[in-house]
């Protein structure tokens, strides 16, 4: 082998590396580790693994898991068994079948994040105060719900990749987690009707208090208000919405718990209700299954061009 191939070789094992995001990595490595130790507490072979050993794996571990989880498991131990160029059966009837048992005998609704309405945004905001981190919280809690957003999408925002315009911002998505080849895409947000609670607003005061020209727009402010440089990490939103939510007194439940994606969720489901095309939804969103966006319809309390700016802020 050629040095030249041997670097090409490297080369796409990195893009592969890169294929799926940070976040599923992690978990997928949680997940096979789990896998792998159960198969010691048995001396049982974790790889290459036969799909009968995969069914008693999920049977063992049925009673404990949503059946989310347990699906992600049996996508991490097979994408270990791609790797290691050992095929792995996923729809064998050892696996399929008993994730279907599984499914029939431990059923449970499905855990949705809360839909974040335009009244719960408003709450929200009015729990930050005028401080620092305040004046970010402000800024995250707007600009992800007007742009609905998801938090990764929200914290790889740089402030290169939003353009104030008469209309409002225009956000350049560089990456996404369903856009996988990296094209981007591009959204704008209106101004909103009220200073308070405007999306332009929250982040003309953001971006002139932090002083931030270059780089990441969502940054770490320490409990002396000093503005970090590096960016937020993804969690640090769910972090920020956790402790506003409590001090705003608002409280989930087990089955629909307050969580940044209630906040994408929410966007559908107060332009859902206020009239919005289902194309609008979807060219802002960036859904690309009008089945998929309509699951996000929640609740409502029940109007200009782009839908950010029929939510009423």
């Amino acid at each position: 082998m050629t040095l030249s191939v041997a670097r090409s070789l490297a080369r796409s094992q990195t893009y592969q590396s890169a294929a799926d995001a940070p976040a599923t990595l992690r978990a997928y490595k949680t997940d096979l580790e789990n896998f792998k130790a159960w198969c010691m507490e048995r001396k049982l072979t974790p790889m290459p693994a036969a799909p009968e050993i995969v069914g008693a794996y999920l049977a063992d571990a049925g009673r404990g898991y949503a059946l989310s989880t347990l699906r992600r498991r049996v996508a991490a131990i097979a994408r270990a068994h791609r790797i290691a160029k050992e095929p792995l059966d996923t729809r064998h009837p050892a696996i399929r079948e008993t994730l279907r048992g599984i499914a029939r005998t431990h059923g449970e609704p499905p855990r949705r994040a809360a839909a974040l309405t335009t009244a719960d945004i408003k709450r929200l905001v009015a729990a930050c105060g005028d401080d620092m981190a305040g004046t970010r919280d402000q800024a995250i809690f707007l600009i992800c719900f007007a742009g609905a957003l998801r938090r990764s999408e929200l914290v790889g925002l740089d402030i290169e990749n939003v353009t104030k315009t008469t209309e409002g911002l225009r956000l350049l998505i560089t990456r996404s987690k369903t856009d996988k080849e990296g094209a981007g895409a591009e959204i704008g947000l209106s101004y909103g009707r009220h200073p308070a609670t405007c999306p332009v607003a929250a982040f003309t005061r953001w971006t002139e208090r932090a002083g931030i020209q270059s780089g990441p727009l969502f940054r770490k402010v320490d409990r002396w208000g000093v503005v970090h440089i590096g960016r937020l990490d993804p969690d640090a939103v769910r972090q920020i919405l956790k402790k506003r939510a409590a001090l705003a007194g608002m409280k989930g439940t087990i089955w629909e718990p307050i969580t940044p994606h209630g906040m994408r969720a929410g966007f559908v489901t107060t332009a859902y209700k206020n009239g919005v095309p289902d194309e609008e939804i979807m060219g802002h969103t960036r859904h690309r299954s009008l089945t998929t966006m309509r699951t996000y319809v929640r609740r409502a309390k029940l109007n200009t061009d782009s839908p950010a700016g029929k939510l009423g802020l």
